[in-house]
């Protein structure tokens, strides 16, 4: 099957060609009576988006894959605009998980309801703390790109934009469910895994959308992990339960 084409034309710039980056102003031309075609980029004279005519299966395959053409196809050249609800869903799926290992450390099957209370607590706590640390993961990876890049975060659409990237690229949280669902000996390397393909989904994000070398990313994320736990210990040292 096709994936939803998009408008055909558009201003200067509105598209970019998944392939070299550059600007366009229409993905395809209808002919009318169904005969589309798909445009030609004018700098590397590749197809500007050939995803337009994919399956929505293979681009989440090609998604996981973390190829940069495919983010460069969700990013620039579809509207999506569920980077808010992802967001939310993948911080209860990492607090459902973190929550359930404190239930497991904890051991109380008291049924009283003031136990219950006290556990339905604890998942709106550890749904704050896993909130505060993507936060100060994000705005880690913000001042290491301003400082570093300026030139490429100068309008506020830039950092809308890289916003959306990032919490897009969170995706691979959602498997924080089925790893703790089909429970064995190796989940802790499965979640080990995942942490590591979030990064990596991340890194293409922030090179995407910037249109960065590979290593300035990864500093990025770097700084972000470190401001993060920075955070966190700051929280910690003044008494907070995090």
């Amino acid at each position: 099957g096709r994936g939803v084409l998009p408008r055909a034309m558009a201003p200067l710039g509105a598209y970019r060609c998944i392939e070299c980056n550059g600007e366009a102003t229409e993905l395809y031309r209808d002919y009318q009576r169904g005969v589309l075609r798909i445009s030609i980029c004018k700098s590397c004279q590749k197809p500007v988006d050939k995803y337009i005519e994919y399956d929505p299966v293979i681009i989440l395959i090609n998604a996981v894959l973390c190829k940069a053409q495919v983010y460069r196809h969700i990013l620039f050249n579809t509207k999506i605009n569920i980077h808010g609800k992802l967001c939310v869903f993948c911080l209860l799926c990492e607090a459902y998980l973190r929550w359930l290992q404190l239930q497991d450390s904890s051991q109380n099957t008291d049924p009283d309801d003031l136990i219950r209370y006290a556990k339905e607590w604890d998942f709106y706590r550890m749904f704050g703390i896993a909130s505060l640390e993507q936060t100060s993961f994000f705005i880690g990876i913000f001042i290491t790109l301003w400082w570093m890049t300026p030139e490429m975060l100068k309008r506020k659409s830039d950092f809308v934009l890289l916003l959306k990237a990032l919490l897009l690229s969170t995706y691979g949280k959602l498997l924080l469910i089925p790893a703790v669902i089909w429970e064995n000996d190796y989940t802790p390397l499965c979640l080990v895994f995942i942490k590591v393909f979030v990064l990596i989904s991340n890194s293409q994000a922030i090179r995407v959308t910037l249109n960065l070398n590979r290593i300035l990313p990864w500093f990025a994320i770097f700084f972000g992990l470190i401001f993060e736990n920075g955070v966190v210990c700051l929280f910690q040292k003044m008494g907070w339960d995090v």
